[in-house]
This record gives C-alpha cells, sequence and structure tokens, in this order.
C-alpha cells in the first residue's frame, strides 16, 4: 500500500522530526530544495514564484542553490516588498546576499509570454486557503492559459514544489484556479491530491524527494500497489487446494452474467469452478464456459465449497451459507448493506447505484472522488468487506480504518459484464485466501485488493479504448505469469 497524507498528519511528522528528533527546519527545507534542483535540466532559464509561506522558503533555497550552480535564475513576489516570514525570511536573505533581486508585476499575463526554460510553482503548499485569490489567482490563470493555448509544445514548463498551486493537499477535487506541473517535487511523503484524481492529473510525473523524518504515518487514505509475487504453490498441489468457487448466478435473458463471472474465477486462479443457475440455462452456459462444472440450482449449496458468490445475472436470493460470500449485483438488496458487513468473511461489491439501494442512502452518490470517500467512510463499519466499484474503485471494511483506493484501469471498463468478471475474480482470490495457512481479516482485505488491482491492469495492458470483457481474461493471465516470473 502506498499511504496518501492530508495536510495535518504531514505537518504531524514534519513537527516530531522538529520537536522529538531535533532537526532543524532549514535543514528540512535545505533538503527539499536539493531534492526539487535536481529534477531541473541545467543551462535552462528558472522563473521562480515564491509565495509568502515555507513553500516559498522552499522555492527561494532552491533559486540561491540554482544561481550556485551558474543558472539564470529571477525569482518573482506576489508583493512589491519583502513579506516573508520565519524561515521564508532567512531563506530571501539569503537570496539577497548573493545579489539576488525580486521581481513584482500586478500583470502576470504581461510578462509570462517571454517566460522560457521552467517556471518554480512556489507560491502555496501545505497551508494553501482556496480558492485561490487576488495576485496569486492572477498568475496561476495566466500560466495555465498560456499552457493551455500553446498546445503540445509549451514555451516553458511548470515544477511544483510538494504540490501544485491550487490543489487542496488534504482533497482529489480541484476547487477555483490550479497550475499543471510537467513534474511535482513531493517532499517527504505524497499527500491526498497526488494519489487521487482529479487533483492527481494537474501533478505530472511525481518524484518522492526524501528529507529527514523518521515518524510513522497515520494515513487515512492509501493506494494499492502493485501486488507482490504470488507465492510459489507446491509441486504436488491440487485443485482442491486452489479454492472451490460456487457461483449462483443466471436468469433467462441474463446468462452472460454467469459464464463472465465464471471466466473472472477462472482466470483468477480457481481450482474449480461450480455455476449454480436455472436449469433452462444450464445447457447454454456449460458449452461456454467448459472448465467449469455447471449445474441447475437445487436450494442447497453442494459439498466442498470454499466460497460462494451470488448475484450475477439477475440472482437476488442469497442462500443459507456459513461460508466465505461475495455479494455482487442483485443480491445487494435494499438495506441490507450494515447487516452484511457486520458479518464475516463477506465481501460486497457495488457500483455506485447499488451502493445507495444496499445501504439506503437518501441522496443517490454523485461522481465527485470526495464525496465517494465520505459514503464509504460512514458504511464501514464491521467485519465485512466493501469495494465500491467505479473509477478509483475503494476497498473499505473489515480489521483496517485506512481507506484504498485502486489506480489502476481506464474508460474502458465502463460496459457491462466488467463488474460480474471481477466479481468472479474476488471470489476466487477469497476462495484462494480460505485454503492458505493464515486467513485472518487483514488477509481478506488484501486477497480482495489483489483482485481489484488486478482487474484494472488488465484493462491498462490492453491500452486505452473500448474492449470486450472477454479480452480481460488473455490480459489477466499475462498479467499473472508476469508476477510469477518476477
Amino acid at each position: 500500500m502506498i499511504p496518501l497524507l492530508d495536510a495535518a498528519e504531514m505537518k504531524r511528522v514534519e513537527q516530531e522530526a522538529l520537536s522529538v528528533w531535533g532537526v532543524s527546519s532549514l535543514v528540512l527545507q535545505e533538503h527539499a530544495a536539493l531534492g526539487a534542483l535536481a529534477l531541473l535540466p541545467p543551462g535552462q532559464p528558472l522563473h521562480v514564484l515564491a509565495g509568502p509561506g515555507n513553500n516559498g522558503g522552499d522555492a527561494l533555497a532552491l533559486a540561491r542553490l540554482a544561481r550556485l550552480r551558474g543558472e539564470n535564475v529571477e525569482v518573482w513576489s506576489l508583493e512589491p516588498t519583502s513579506v516573508w516570514k520565519g524561515d521564508a525570511a532567512i531563506q530571501a536573505a539569503l537570496w539577497e546576499g548573493l545579489g539576488g533581486e525580486f521581481r513584482f508585476t500586478p500583470t502576470p499575463r504581461a510578462v509570462i509570454d517571454a517566460f522560457r526554460g521552467w517556471v518554480v510553482d512556489g507560491l502555496f503548499g501545505l497551508g494553501v486557503r482556496l480558492p485561490l485569490r487576488g495576485l496569486a489567482e492572477a498568475w496561476v490563470s495566466a500560466l495555465h492559459d498560456s499552457l493551455k493555448s500553446a498546445g503540445r509544445e509549451p514555451p516553458f514548463q511548470v515544477l511544483a514544489l510538494d504540490l501544485p498551486s491550487g490543489l487542496d493537499p488534504s482533497s482529489p477535487e480541484v476547487v477555483g484556479a490550479a497550475l499543471p506541473a510537467h513534474r511535482t517535487a513531493c517532499f517527504g511523503h505524497l499527500k491526498i491530491c497526488h494519489g487521487l484524481r482529479p487533483a492527481r492529473d494537474f501533478c505530472g510525473s511525481i518524484s518522492i524527494i526524501p528529507i529527514p523524518l523518521r515518524a510513522e504515518v497515520r494515513a487515512p487514505i492509501a493506494l494499492l500497489g502493485k501486488p507482490e509475487k504470488p507465492v510459489a504453490s507446491s509441486w504436488d498441489c491440487h485443485k482442491r487446494d486452489c479454492g472451490h468457487v460456487a457461483i449462483r448466478a443466471g436468469t433467462p435473458g441474463m446468462s452472460g452474467a454467469a459464464v463472465l463471472a465464471a471466466l473472472g474465477a477462472l482466470r483468477m486462479g480457481a481450482g474449480l469452478v461450480t455455476v449454480l443457475t436455472s436449469s433452462e440455462l444450464r445447457a447454454e452456459i456449460a458449452a461456454q464456459v467448459p472448465e467449469a462444472m455447471v449445474h441447475a440450482w437445487q436450494g442447497r449449496i453442494p459439498e466442498g465449497i470454499d466460497v460462494l458468490l451470488v448475484g450475477p445475472g439477475g440472482v437476488d436470493e442469497v442462500p443459507e451459507w456459513a461460508g466465505p460470500l461475495v455479494l455482487d449485483a442483485s443480491a445487494l438488496c435494499s438495506g441490507q448493506g450494515p447487516m452484511w458487513m457486520q458479518r464475516p468473511e463477506t465481501v460486497l461489491t457495488p457500483h455506485p447505484g447499488e451502493f445507495a439501494r444496499l445501504f439506503a442512502v437518501k441522496r443517490r452518490m454523485g461522481l465527485a472522488t470526495s464525496e465517494r470517500l465520505d459514503q464509504v467512510r460512514n458504511v464501514a463499519k464491521g467485519p465485512g468487506i466493501l469495494v465500491l466499484k467505479g473509477a478509483q474503485s475503494l476497498i473499505v471494511g473489515g480489521p483496517s480504518s485506512q481507506i484504498w483506493v485502486n489506480p489502476t484501469g481506464h474508460r474502458g471498463l465502463s460496459t457491462g459484464g466488467t463488474g460480474d468478471f471481477l466479481a468472479g475474480m474476488v471470489a476466487a482470490k477469497v476462495g484462494i485466501w480460505k485454503q492458505s495457512s493464515a486467513h485472518d481479516g487483514m488477509g481478506l482485505r488484501k486477497a480482495v485488493a489483489e483482485a481489484v488491482w488486478l482487474h484494472g491492469a488488465a484493462a491498462d495492458r490492453l491500452g486505452q479504448g473500448p474492449l470486450l470483457v472477454r479480452e480481460l481474461g488473455e490480459s489477466l493471465a499475462g498479467l499473472v505469469r508476469d508476477l510469477h516470473a518476477e
């Protein structure tokens, strides 16, 4: 997992370094400036925008170090006279000690046509107040417009110090004017704006600049990372050692959902898959997935099952079953979310509309990332695991209060059937987890997270654009083989 800090947590970590470890704040600033300067190619003009706070101090330190490197540097201030305080005032004095000057203009649009090389954005960082106002907003808007009108060949590029000005470090949303960066020098730890869209799209390529911080972070949100190399199976592994998935799915006119769920489970590595479906669909589904066993539903779960998936293809009744359970689609019945979240070894996989029904949300959830985060945070109570599907799928519940966000996937997954395929993948991972030697709650959550990450990564491997759900199978197989080969 890749932790994403909010502003309060980042300030706490920095303060601990200052007060407990005894590190000077100027030392942290020098580390940040040196690391950011290393991202700038030598020999190009630098236009440094220095705001009134600590971010401005970072910018002034970078300007001084760049001049010592022999670069052509100019510093622009938001005020006609010096307004810096604390460490920023010291950095300003050091800059002036090298003969550096401060430039000022009340009309940024009048000067940026002459900008070339790199603009260093040191206007605002952790302490930003949004939306930007006054001259700060004028600078950001003018630079943004200049980059937008230039298209693919901008006259200058932007390096953001810690985060692009106009972004809230603690939010994925963009409120008001924000300056898109080509590169971002992130100091110490990633913040929420670095990891979640739409704010992430303003950051360009992100480089984490190490600064001497040793406190353990308590991040409210984390990005899913690439799964670790799978543990090699025993040479005499049996199909039942890899989990037996039962799928209660498919009603007349909706057989495809059962097929895709079975394919997802098989491609994810389930040793056995049994589809329990309507009697009139049995032959139709069996012909499309010969690798699975397909039986007419008789009202009971067969012996030897490790995990039960219910819901794809119009099935809304959940059979009596004491083992691990994955509920998707029609099985996500109105108002039953809190009940299922209290059931151990249970995974719910709704899209936003199903989520609203499942948890009896009065106002249907919008598409804003921050709204989705708030909604899942409110219901993450109990041992059950919730996967809210969609762009940047969210995973909550179980033994951790941290929200996990999936960064993989693209809009090609916005087509019918991809959720059924994912449900099968999740069920397979749960079945494999159940067969493992240590199947605790965190292990279950991690197993679900791996399925979600791989589902999106399989689409990414195919490339942008529309896709057929069946294509995910071959792509997923290649991904899993690559993981084993690492």
